[in-house]
């Protein structure tokens, strides 16, 4: 029987793949990172080396899928809250650094020659560094949560948003591709503004009812399909009107970032995003022309020696000045000065349009990989010199572990028990997440000023969008006994640090809970009706000390039945729900005296 033909790219996929797994896990063991793996991995089965891939212009317009969805998720991230308590370190360090950064280097490629608009995109393009080594650095080292370290984020997130004015401004500068006449360029403008505005208007008024209805099917493949369509739409009409498909994802995830989806369409996004600027890397390694930077490997070294001592100085200098200690400036200096992947974006789309020519934004592609190589030998160069110094007895200023004022909560189910929960942790100013599956629930409470986010609570990304591994405590007040029995499950794999407080909806799911190890349950019942128990006993003309030695009674004879039921059964103990409380000694005597008056 003849053999049916593989589907397209089908060979292709496969040794990308292939390259994919081995060369990551190499890179990452070396402390490369995985960007430089995959960069490696496109390298290897290039044009230029083994030559297995022969065409990798094809993927790289698929990959840059990976690009648009990137953006959306940095849009989704920039919640005007976060942006505010970090405005110092995003929009005064972040905004120095890229406009010192991008001027010093674009007057360096200036006096090498290059003409105007060749050199401010590069120079541009060089000053920004990567936010996905960066980060990854940070992570592995475990230093994301110091000073510098938070830092650090606030550049990078500054770059992230910097990469969209950068795009917008390559048509600006491309030669002969504007329209000619005064009336095409007040129809062009009048295009762009009307495409803008559209995707504003719709994100901001359209897209939470569009994903309210969505989420009332509980199909999860479904909003899985509406965020891709939301992010890849919205790019779509970006590019129909000549500008960059990034900047309509960023739009649209700007709308969406005070959505009560934001974590989940985060969640949906992540694997496409990883998977797809993986793959962009890939092919950025794969067009890399190895005998060009042979033949020009001086000016290559040249470059990189450059942009990592000029953005490094720079980097140093605007820390001290925005007030880090020695230490921290350094090390910031050190972590950020290689370039980034945006930087890949910015030259393929000045290629495109004929600002920058293929040969010179190869070069520049060269420095900026071989940057990203250095960076973990720098770092490991600064630990090596400071741990020296310290041997010596030299201060060296070490930061210490940045810890945040107030503890976080994480609080999952937000109906009538989850609100009063959420109530009383606000009121002391404790910082909480609120994620409930209901959007009429989430409609309500955001009526009542309560942020609440849409979010499955057995889905580990879900939860991890929304906080979970910076929890110090997660609230479980769903009513659902399957569902609260997989999320223990789940958090208690993912989140161990995290201590677990949780809901029982009566006695036989306390016992569950209680078999499951939770730090702490409570039946949703049983404190209300102790409550409404003492009232009633107040009524009665009960003595207020003999109501609170009857409550105390009530509360260690329900411990002891709950303990038995645990060993025997659902019907153990029961004779204690019958017993009358012993009166204390004190309390027996006062009655007998007031009898005998």
């Amino acid at each position: 029987m003849a053999t049916e033909s593989a589907p397209p790219f089908f060979g292709e996929a496969i040794l990308i793949l292939t390259a994919a797994v081995v060369a990551v896990p190499l890179a990452k063991r070396l402390g490369l990172g995985s960007v430089v793996g995959f960069l490696a991995a496109g390298i290897a089965i290039g044009p230029f080396v083994l030559d297995l891939v022969s065409d990798p212009q094809e993927i790289l317009h698929v990959a840059e899928l990976g690009v648009v969805l990137l953006l959306f998720v940095i849009g989704l991230e920039l919640e005007p809250a976060r942006l505010w308590r970090m405005k110092g370190d995003i929009f005064g360090l972040g905004t120095c650094q890229v406009l010192l950064s991008g001027t010093v280097l674009t007057g360096a490629l200036l006096l090498a020659g290059y003409s105007r608009s060749p050199a401010i995109i590069a120079g541009f393009g060089l000053a920004l560094s990567s936010t996905a080594f960066a980060l990854q650095i940070l992570q592995e080292r475990g230093q994301l949560s110091t000073s510098y370290g938070q830092r650090s984020f606030g550049i990078l997130l500054l770059q992230d948003m910097a990469i969209v004015p950068l795009l917008a401004l390559i048509p600006i500068l491309a030669p002969s591709a504007g329209p000619s006449t005064t009336s095409e360029v007040v129809q062009e403008v009048g295009v762009t503004i009307a495409a803008v505005a559209g995707v504003i208007v719709s994100g901001r008024y359209l897209l939470t009812p569009f994903f309210s209805f969505l989420a009332a099917s509980r199909a999860r493949e479904v909003m899985l399909t509406a965020a891709l369509l939301v992010a890849l739409g919205s790019a779509g009409i970006m590019h129909a009107v000549g500008l960059s498909m990034a900047l309509g994802a960023f739009l649209a995830g700007v709308m969406l970032a005070e959505s009560s989806f934001r974590h989940t369409l985060e969640a949906d996004i992540e694997p496409f995003r990883s998977l797809l600027m993986g793959l962009f890397f890939i092919a950025i390694g794969m067009a890399l022309d190895l005998r060009l930077v042979a033949e020009n490997w001086l000016l290559i070294a040249l470059g990189v020696v450059l942009v990592m001592a000029v953005k490094g100085m720079l980097l140093w200098v605007l820390a001290r000045v925005f007030g880090s200690s020695n230490s921290d400036a350094l090390k910031i200096a050190v972590t950020l000065p290689q370039g980034g992947e945006f930087a890949f974006v910015l030259f393929t789309a000045a290629i495109s349009a004929q600002v920058l020519a293929q040969s010179a934004a190869m070069l520049l592609i060269s420095v900026v990989i071989l940057t990203m190589l250095l960076t973990p030998l720098a770092c490991a160069g600064h630990d090596m010199i400071a741990a020296r110094l310290q041997k010596r007895g030299v201060e060296t200023d070490f930061i210490e572990e940045f810890s945040a004022a107030v503890p976080t909560v994480l609080v999952i189910g937000f109906g009538r028990f989850g609100m009063v929960v959420a109530q009383m942790l606000t009121s002391e100013d404790i910082a909480i997440t609120a994620i409930d599956m209901k959007p009429e629930r989430i409609a309500y409470a955001r009526k009542l000023g309560y942020k609440v986010f849409y979010g499955d609570a057995t889905r580990p990304d879900v939860l991890a969008a929304a906080g979970g591994e910076d929890a110090v405590l997660i609230a479980l007040c769903i009513e659902n006994d399957q569902v609260m029995a997989k999320a223990i499950e789940l958090i208690r794999a993912r989140f161990p640090g995290a201590k677990l407080f949780c809901r029982a909806t009566d006695r036989a799911h306390a016992l569950d809970l209680k078999r499951l190890g939770v730090d702490y349950q409570i039946r949703e019942t049983f404190e209300s009706g102790v409550a409404f128990s003492r009232a009633a006993l107040e009524e009665l003309g009960i003595d207020h000390d003999r109501i609170v030695e009857i409550e105390a009674d009530v509360r260690r004879r329900d411990e002891e039945r709950l303990e038995l039921q645990m060993r025997e059964g659902m019907f153990a103990g029961s004779d204690k729900l019958h017993q009358v409380t012993p009166r204390s000694r004190g309390r027996a005597s006062d009655d007998h005296r007031e009898a005998g008056e």
